[in-house]
This record gives structure tokens, sequence and C-alpha cells, in this order.
């Protein structure tokens, strides 16, 4: 099973970017998808930003993952 995260561009160094996901900042190629600058949404799959989505669908699915760590914690 593959998974991708959405996360938000921080800064923009050549073809990598800084990513937030979740809190947690880790670098990202940038290089598989065009037009993408600081505060956009990105979807990440293997240290790779995949497709750019949208505000409030990232949001939405940062909530869903914010909910499913919590219930973890319970467990």
């Amino acid at each position: 099973m593959c998974l991708a995260v959405p996360g938000r561009i921080v800064s923009i160094e050549g073809a990598a970017g800084l990513i937030d996901i979740l809190g947690v900042k880790r670098k990202a190629s940038l290089e598989l998808i065009d037009n993408v600058k600081v505060g956009d949404f990105v979807l990440i799959h293997a240290g790779c930003a995949i497709e750019k989505v949208n505000r409030k669908e990232a949001l939405k699915t940062i909530a869903l993952f914010r909910e499913i760590t919590e219930e973890w914690k319970e467990i």
C-alpha cells in the first residue's frame, strides 16, 4: 500500500523544498510538479512532492491524520 501525506511548502531551495508535515519539517524533491511556491500544499510520497493540492482538502486530510494519531495514543 502506498501513502501520500499532505504538507505545506515552507521554503524552496533549487529543486527541493522544506515541507511541514504535521509539524515535522523535512526536505523533499519538487522536481515532479511545476509552478509551486512557498505556502502551497503538496502530497509527499517517498521524499517527493507528487501533486499540488488545494488548501481546503489538504487541511481536511491533515485533520483526519491528527484524529487517527490521537486514537493511536489510546491503544
